[in-house]
């Protein structure tokens, strides 16, 4: 009897390789396929679709977890450990790459700034199936056991099922605990924004620098969208994609006089 081969399961983040979130998403991985870790060697949270082309990068077989196939930190911003990953230090392309567990929401419109989130769409160019998992709490000693499960149980459906060519998982789970987890909705992403502002400071030299803030803005009030589902209790999924085209606007545009 042929016994079936386990699914390469490549696992990143943007909050770095040694941070809770990834060595969370990293244990559950291991109960489904074999693992191959390329992560940042620090924090690159925030830094969206960046990729290093000013500088040379490194990366390291380190070994943080005796249980994993490879590990490697990587100098690098999130998609850049993809891209390593994929041409550099795979012998073949993974089943299946994940992304996270995020410190922090990538919901609705955060989904344009996220690392981890940029790392999981640089997977979905390669052609790879590929999801990315946030939990909503930004402390570094988050409870992620609450999201286990579920995060399984999303990772074994994508398995199984495949996602459509071009297709990413950005998964969002709320800050509650297991038993107070009402489900998991598939949503549209909400119409929300930051309204920003600038703390402007002086250093002791004189120079003024500046600390970015502001509030999130959610101005969207559908209740089919990830922030409506998180609000209430639920996780959220939503499929977003690489191709940024407004289609709809193609007509609009052709009916000028250009």
């Amino acid at each position: 009897m042929m016994t079936r081969k386990k699914p390469l399961i490549l696992v990143t983040n943007d909050d770095g390789i040694s941070a809770p979130g990834i060595r969370t998403l990293i244990a559950i991985m291991k109960e489904i396929g074999d693992v191959i870790v390329v992560a940042p060697d620090k924090p690159q949270s925030a830094m969206g679709h960046a990729i290093t082309i000013n500088n040379t990068l490194y990366f390291n077989k380190i070994n943080i977890d005796d249980d994993v196939q490879e590990e490697y930190s990587c100098s690098g911003t999130p998609v850049d450990c993809i891209k390593l990953a994929v041409h550099e230090i795979l012998k073949r392309k993974p089943d299946l790459c994940v992304s996270g567990i995020n410190h922090g929401s990538n919901s609705s419109i955060n989904v344009i700034y996220s690392g981890t989130m940029s790392a999981a769409l640089e997977a979905g160019m390669e052609g790879i199936p590929a999801i990315g998992f946030s939990l909503l709490d930004y402390a570094w000693d988050a409870d992620f056991e609450s999201s286990r499960s579920f995060i399984k149980k999303i990772t074994l459906e994508t398995l199984k099922n495949g996602l459509p060519k071009g297709v990413i998982l950005n998964v969002n789970i709320p800050k509650l605990t297991k038993d107070k987890i009402k489900g998991i909705k598939v949503c549209r992403q909400a119409n929300a924004r930051w309204e920003e502002t600038f703390d402007k400071r002086t250093n002791p030299q004189g120079r003024d620098y500046y600390w970015l803030t502001g509030e999130f803005v959610n101005e969207d009030k559908g209740e089919d969208t990830d922030e409506a589902a998180l609000e209430n209790g639920f996780i959220s999924i939503v499929p977003v994609q690489y191709d940024l085209t407004a289609h709809h606007a193609i007509k609009y545009i052709n009916d000028w006089n250009i």
